[in-house]
């Protein structure tokens, strides 16, 4: 380590060695009433001062009084515009597992909603993680309770990510092994879910603890080496960009958009390259008032800076299988540099951060029913057929856990799969008949072979052989998705390929 990234580590050691500002009732009130001005305030000191008798003289490792953490993962709910209930249960949910108060006194006091929320938090919080591969039917109920009411991991993201902020007051080991289960378990679950927010600051303080090396060399590049030079650019871009909206009479707001350390961090490791060799670290996000503006804007950008090709995104007209709305392009701008931009609107914006949290406070916050996501469905679908905890888990593993991409069908809808699916995997996600029958694969209008990794925004076509009785068994060697798999040993028997027997590799 250099002498300056040395002297910077002692101003970092001081820095997150001082306390939180202390979190207080009021402030956790106001955010309330911005979210919802008709919300029960009332009700909510009410149960400060239920969780505050529970919690009197109660210390946690770092000294602060127990009931901080309580309105710190009230208010992060709060923050992420999760319905009032789940901040009441946020802001309770410590009690039946700290304190000599039952769960009945919560039900009767505040609700058998809150009431089982706090159930659902008080399940997940027995999971003591010592690697995905154990305790696996620990984590089957797990999956199982969030995908019966996804409001409790919400309330569990939330505890987690104030139990990292304060995790300098634990052991070693501890840190570890809680960084590691937050990284392994609970950040792709909050992908999946759109939190972008509460995924990238877990992630950020997971890696600050995994690899304290490699964390502060990467942010004292990132935020002394080129700090000067990244604010001096994204200013030149946005004064060359303002002159233009402002004579188009577009209301906008422009900011410069972090690139979180643990992301950098992947991409090096990924492409094998130096900090120097990352390109996107210039990164602005522009939201405006309407869906109509936001195209609008993008034709102005695409104007003034050449457009690099392949990297235009329209996630607004065909949104992430997790609800996720924008438009994303690059461009070479001023100096030659690659400079990213997100386009979207306050909601969308607003969506992107908070997950579906987002969306129930914008789309249906009036109606009982939470909606969930596709793969929150399968999960449930995954409970009816499974029996065997390991198979249920391997599954998961497979299908959830796994590094997303998204691809486009002609027609523009959108397949989720794992990173390094193929045509075939693709297919099979359309229909079991396409999986079957598939004989040429098309990927961004070029024949592929069956076999090709696809890529994230990839527009694939299948052609399909009317007559043909069934897959080619050969293909289980690369496909990855265990519904492709699954598909393709339950119907090779009837192609004319013959036996399937010798293709499945050993487990």
């Amino acid at each position: 380590m250099t002498n300056p990234q040395f002297y910077y580590l002692i101003q970092l050691y001081h820095k997150r060695t001082k306390r939180e500002n202390p979190m207080t009732i009021d402030y956790l009130t106001q955010k309330v009433l911005e979210n919802n001005p008709e919300a029960d305030i009332e009700l909510l000191r009410l149960a400060y001062d239920f969780a505050e008798e529970a919690h009197r003289e109660k210390f946690r490792k770092n000294g602060d009084p127990y009931i901080e953490h309580c309105l710190h993962t009230a208010f992060v709910l709060a923050q992420i515009k999760a319905d009032f209930n789940t901040v009441l249960a946020g802001l309770l949910h410590e009690i039946p597992e700290e304190s000599e108060h039952k769960i009945e006194e919560i039900e009767k006091n505040f609700g058998t909603e809150v009431a089982s929320l706090i159930e659902g938090v008080a399940k997940l919080s027995k999971l003591k993680y010592r690697g995905i591969e154990r305790y696996k039917e620990d984590l089957r109920k797990m999956f199982l309770s969030i995908a019966r009411d996804l409001r409790v991991i919400l309330i569990k993201f939330s505890d987690r990510l104030h139990n990292l902020r304060t995790l300098d007051s634990l052991p070693p080991d501890k840190q570890q092994r809680i960084a590691k289960e937050t990284l392994e378990i609970y950040t792709p679950i909050a992908g999946l879910l759109g939190i972008e927010r509460l995924k990238w600051q877990m992630e950020d303080m997971s890696f600050k603890y995994l690899y304290p090396e490699e964390y502060i060399k990467i942010e004292y590049k990132y935020e002394v080496e080129r700090k000067v030079e990244r604010q001096r650019y994204i200013q030149k871009v946005k004064n060359r960009l303002k002159q233009i909206l402002n004579q188009e009479g577009i209301n906008y707001k422009i900011s410069g958009r972090m690139k979180h350390l643990y992301s950098i961090y992947k991409k090096m490791m990924n492409k094998d390259r130096e900090f120097d060799e990352i390109h996107d670290v210039f990164a602005l996000r522009i939201v405006t008032d309407s869906i109509s503006d936001c195209y609008r804007i993008l034709g102005i950008i695409h104007d003034i800076w050449k457009p690099k090709p392949g990297h235009f995104k329209d996630y607004i007209s065909a949104p992430k299988p997790n609800g996720y709305r924008s438009l994303h392009t690059k461009v070479l701008g001023p100096e030659g540099k690659i400079t990213e931009f997100q386009i979207r609107t306050k909601e969308i914006d607003d969506e992107a951060k908070f997950g579906i949290a987002a969306h129930w406070h914008y789309k249906i916050k009036d109606q009982g029913e939470k909606k969930q996501p596709q793969w929150v469905k399968e999960i449930l679908e995954m409970q009816k057929d499974i029996e065997n905890s390991d198979e249920f888990i391997n599954k998961i593993k497979l299908d959830v856990f796994k590094n997303r991409i998204f691809v486009f069908s002609p027609k523009g809808d959108v397949f989720e799969l794992p990173e390094g699916s193929t045509p075939i995997d693709f297919a099979y996600a359309v229909h079991t008949d396409i999986g079957n029958k598939a004989s040429v694969a098309i990927v961004n209008e070029k024949i592929s072979s069956m076999d090709h990794e696809l890529k994230n925004g990839d527009l694939v076509e299948i052609k399909t052989e009317k007559n043909r009785q069934g897959p080619n068994p050969a293909w289980i060697k690369f496909v990855k998705t265990k519904r492709a798999k699954e598909k393709i040993k339950q119907n090779s028997n009837k192609s004319g390929f013959g036996g399937l027997k010798k293709f499945i590799p050993r487990i």
